[in-house]
């Protein structure tokens, strides 16, 4: 062959490697501080994807739900991991640490919140609904399964206002299974629900539809409005419940990334983990769902599908904002060293609990 065709076709193989990389890439935040890659980490013992963290009303904890649909208890470094709940008792198949295919069947619990007035705990099941377990764990009961006489594809997060006994929590889709996560990303579904369960007379009711990918949950300290992270559209939905805009919805803030789970401090500001930044190619296919669904139609693994989506490289992010949806602080592991593809930051006693829906083992931050 032609010499200088094989040095053509060299530099034109660079010239696109490098453009796909630069379309993958996620972009540089001005006001990050890279530091979360000195997280202590805390390794799970034969389990996968801590995706949520809660602490009991005695402190004790944390508790984080796994791949294979248990619930985990930590008590330190000398005994380590305990388990405390499940939510199905169907736990014969349930012995791989990382098993998507079975998620229906061994349940993925997701978010988790404890009722500090009993000590019960509140779990999102991606398949099982909504559902409680005692202070003592075992196995939980279910509370709502299904809407409007559909069942619940993907439980996803929720957060409790104990004053009104009310539990507010998000259905992700009524098209697409947590396992299908990439697939209703990509393809622009707005089936999500922001809905509330209330305990006494056990009903549920439609708050917000039309979401796309609803996802964590959190309510303001003086529970006058309850945030949605609207993952899709990388921003985060205000749903004001008192006051004089009441019933009314706007955006709180529009972010750099897909945000998972939201996480309210003692001060009242919130935390939001970030899945992954927001390269120019993903940006591209979130605001044009052709992009996305041709993409799908491609002969392409999870993996790769993933890569497209996240923007490349393996990295974590973490913002927290104001009661005002303003940006306080921004916490990157920009290389993802040691923490990565982070679906939830709980701040307790100076500390920020690092979680994520894909990693086997939790990551904590000091922030003094």
């Amino acid at each position: 062959m032609n010499s200088k065709l094989i040095l053509t076709a060299a530099i034109f193989s660079f010239i696109l490697a490098f453009t796909i990389r630069s379309l993958l890439k996620p972009p540089i935040l001005p006001e990050s501080n890279d530091h979360l890659h000195t997280a202590e980490i805390i390794p799970l013992s034969g389990a996968v994807g801590p995706e949520s963290i809660a602490f009991n009303p005695n402190g004790e904890g944390p508790y984080t739900g796994v791949a294979d649909g248990r619930i985990l208890k930590w008590q330190g470094h000398e005994k380590g991991w305990i388990d405390f709940a499940v939510t199905t008792s169907q736990r014969e198949e349930c012995t791989n640490p990382f098993a998507p295919h079975l998620e229906h069947i061994c349940g993925r619990p997701l978010g988790l919140r404890f009722d500090n007035k009993n000590g019960d705990l509140y779990i999102a099941d991606a398949y099982l609904g909504l559902l409680m377990v005692g202070p003592n764990g075992g196995l939980a009961t279910p509370l709502v399964t299904e809407v409007e006489g559909s069942a619940l594809r993907f439980t996803n997060d929720l957060d409790i206002d104990e004053h009104e006994d009310v539990i507010y929590f998000t259905d992700t889709s009524t098209d697409f299974y947590r396992r299908q996560f990439i697939e209703s990303v990509l393809s622009g579904d707005k089936t999500g629900r922001l809905m509330k369960y209330d305990k006494s007379s056990k009903g549920v009711t439609i708050l917000l539809r039309g979401l796309a990918f609803a996802n964590g949950v959190a309510l303001s300290k003086d529970r006058s409005f309850v945030l949605v992270a609207e993952t899709t559209t990388c921003r985060i939905i205000r749903l004001w419940l008192q006051g004089p805009n009441a019933g009314n919805h706007d955006i709180f803030a529009e972010l750099p990334g897909f945000p998972d789970n939201i996480r309210r401090n003692s001060k009242g500001e919130f935390w939001v983990a970030l899945h992954s930044k927001v390269g120019l190619l993903s940006k591209w296919a979130i605001l044009n769902p052709w992009v996305g669904k041709t993409i799908l139609k491609l002969p392409l693994s999870f993996k790769h599908l993933h890569y497209v989506l996240v923007g490349g490289p393996a990295h974590a992010t973490a913002i927290k904002l104001s009661e005002e949806g303003k940006v306080l602080q921004v916490l990157e592991d920009i290389e993802g060293k040691t923490l990565k593809f982070i679906s939830e930051a709980e701040e307790r006693n100076g500390k920020l609990w690092v979680a994520s829906v894909l990693m086997p083992f939790l990551g904590i931050y000091n922030l003094s």
